[in-house]
Formats: structure tokens, C-alpha cells, sequence
């Protein structure tokens, strides 16, 4: 269960860094476009599915993605669970 929670652990950090860099706008073929790249790479296998069942929170003119904020529990709950 070691590797499980530690697994979990970082996909969490991953995610974080992944929402936090979306605040900021990138350049492309900037060093930082490449990080957000790898992170986009690893998080959307999970987080694509669930925005796509759920559609974006009306805010004004905008829509708000809870796909981050619904895994980010979710992975917080199991990992109480298991570890």
C-alpha cells in the first residue's frame, strides 16, 4: 500500500502545480509551455472523462472546471481510506 499512497501522493502535487500554472498565461516553446506539457500529459487521462461528464460551472462569463476539485477529493478520500 506504500507505493499506492506514494503514487497518489505525487499525482495530487502534479495535479496542484497543473491547476495553479492554468492561472498564468504560457508562451509556447517557453521551458514553462514544456513543464505544463508533461503535467497535461499525466493529469488528462483523468481528468478528461470527468470534464466531459460534467459540463463547466456558470460564473459570470465564464465557466468553472471542477474536474480538478472533484479528483483532488476523491483522491484524498481514498487515500484516507487505504493509507
Amino acid at each position: 500500500m506504500g507505493l499506492v499512497c506514494t503514487v497518489l501522493n505525487l499525482f495530487l502535487l502534479v495535479l496542484f502545480v497543473r491547476v495553479i500554472l492554468s492561472w498564468f498565461p504560457i508562451s509556447p516553446g517557453s521551458g514553462m509551455a514544456s513543464i505544463y506539457s508533461v503535467l497535461y500529459t499525466i493529469t488528462e487521462p483523468v481528468l478528461g472523462p470527468l470534464r466531459r461528464a460534467l459540463p463547466p460551472v456558470g460564473m459570470g462569463g465564464m465557466g468553472l472546471d471542477l474536474s480538478p476539485i472533484i479528483v483532488f477529493f476523491a483522491i484524498i478520500f481514498i487515500t484516507g481510506a487505504i493509507c
